[in-house]
């Protein structure tokens, strides 16, 4: 019960930052009604959303496994695949730059040594 020593503001913002899986929250998100429960699903983007500590903690373990897999298929003598990264909110994925090769002119208009050259 509200005593006057509490601001409503502090009280929101300890609710605000609590954590997904406490008791709080879950009853927070079991009290949405189904329509607009729908509706959100359809535009949630659960890449972006904040991981629990436990969430962190998992996706830190599972990376490590696939690492200690892929030393052992290369201490076997076999060729372990690239080692990809459990994806985490926040963090974009690293993508390979791509690179196009240079055509005679290109290379000609960086280095001055190869506009004399003949052009393919």
């Amino acid at each position: 019960m509200y005593r006057g020593t509490l601001s409503l503001r502090t009280l929101r913002t300890w609710i605000e930052h609590l954590p997904p899986e406490s008791a709080t929250k879950t009853a927070l998100r079991n009290s949405v009604p189904a329509d607009v429960m729908d509706k959100a699903a359809d535009e949630a983007r659960p890449d972006l959303a904040p991981w629990s500590s436990a969430e962190t903690l998992l996706a830190q373990v599972k990376d490590e496994l696939v690492r200690v897999r892929h030393t052992l298929i290369a201490v076997n003598g076999g060729k372990p695949g690239e080692f990809v990264p459990t994806p985490r909110p926040g963090v974009p994925p690293k993508r390979k730059q791509k690179y196009r090769r240079l055509s005679g002119d290109q290379r000609a208009a960086l280095d001055p040594r190869l506009r004399s050259q003949p052009k393919e």
